[in-house]
């Protein structure tokens, strides 16, 4: 290895770490000031290493310029080099390119979001006129067609997005999609309200993400049990599922749908709670998932039911329906019931009401 080109030397994998050998040479090297190429037989001899050790652990302090060659010294006689100093040398050139690529990232995400913006402006002009559709409701069947309608709408937004997403947890990937998407939305001044249920409290990446969103000026709160997926922008556009299963999605502009879907997401709003890891706020929503398990109990809802509906398994529902039991003084799921609607935990139901455009209660 030539030392005059160690600065551009990358290790990589395990022979990039400091072995033991190689920590021994470095600690001599630094006693001695340094070292000729005819002293390593002398240092393998102190050291107690062989000369193939001693030569691999010169190769790697070289190759980390913790060893370097020095302008005007003699031929082969290598210094030891302060760690800090060497780490700047060996990191410094890839750290400024780093930066240089993230400011070119920075600005080439900001250029397409403004793209997709003023594109997407167009997008209310495009269905007024009857592009594709009446303009009124449009069926997405395809997944990826529901994820660019969303960012296309999402990225037209100017004033407020409410949402409502069910589930006890979020799957990592589509958190991570959706994190700088919606800090990006906050940035520009959009007001985000957000629905979750009590048990995405206790999963630790929708826990994270939520912190994160919030201390950029979101605001979430949690309910027990919540209708299904709703996306409402500026208050002129929705998203809903199409089927309870499946990746079809319906894009509403019909302004009396729209309306009815803002009141759903505003009653949700108004039932849920502050969003909260406090011990106090986990104790809370703890005791509301149970008088809802008990409201469920009463309707005479199944273990695996109640547990789709609150976004759990159905082993954990088994424990909460334990835990809920021994509080009533229960001694079965019928007398839990029936204890339930004695204490009022059952009226007026209101963790389980599903509004629908009828007005009617339903079951999920």
């Amino acid at each position: 290895m030539n030392p005059t080109n160690a600065g551009t030397v990358r290790p990589s994998g395990r022979a990039a770490l400091l072995d033991h050998e190689a920590r021994l040479v470095y600690e001599w090297a630094v006693r001695h000031r340094g070292f000729e190429p005819a002293d390593r037989g002398r240092i393998a001899d102190e050291l107690g290493l062989t000369e193939a050790q001693c030569g691999r652990a010169v190769d790697l302090l070289v190759a980390l310029c913790l060893l370097i060659q020095r302008p005007g010294e003699g031929p082969g006689r290598l210094a030891a080099v302060g760690p800090e100093a060497a780490a700047a040398r060996l990191t410094g050139q890839a750290e400024a390119r780093l930066r240089v690529e993230e400011a070119e990232l920075g600005r080439r995400q900001a250029e397409l979001a403004m793209l997709r913006a003023e594109v997407a402006s167009l997008e209310p002009v495009y269905h007024s006129q009857g592009g594709g559709s009446d303009g009124s409701v449009r069926l997405l069947e395809d997944r990826h067609v529901v994820r660019s309608a969303l960012d296309s709408v999402l990225g037209a937004a100017r004033e407020e997005v409410l949402a409502v997403q069910p589930g006890g947890g979020h799957p990592r990937a589509a958190l991570v999609e959706a994190l700088p998407r919606d800090l990006e939305l906050l940035e520009r001044g959009v007001r985000l309200r957000c629905v979750h249920q009590h048990l995405t409290r206790f999963d630790h990446p929708t826990r994270s993400y939520a912190e994160l969103v919030i201390a950029a000026g979101a605001e979430i709160r949690t309910r027990a049990e919540v209708p299904g997926q709703l996306v409402v922008v500026d208050r002129t556009t929705a998203l809903v599922p199409a089927r309870p299963a499946g990746g079809a999605a319906l894009l509403v502009r019909e302004p009396s749908l729209v309306a009815y879907f803002v009141r759903l997401f505003e009653h949700e709003w108004s039932q849920a709670v502050p969003y909260d890891t406090a011990q106090t706020a986990v104790r809370t929503v703890s005791r509301d998932v149970e008088d809802v398990i008990a409201v469920l109990l009463a309707a005479g809802e199944k273990d695996d039911t109640i547990a789709r509906r609150l976004g759990m398994s159905t082993r954990t529902c088994r424990r909460h329906i334990a835990e809920l039991l021994q509080r009533l003084g229960a001694q079965s799921r019928f007398q839990a019931g029936v204890l339930a609607e004695r204490e009022g935990l059952t009226l007026p139901a209101d963790a389980t009401a599903v509004l629908t455009p009828a007005g009617a209660r339903g079951r999920g």
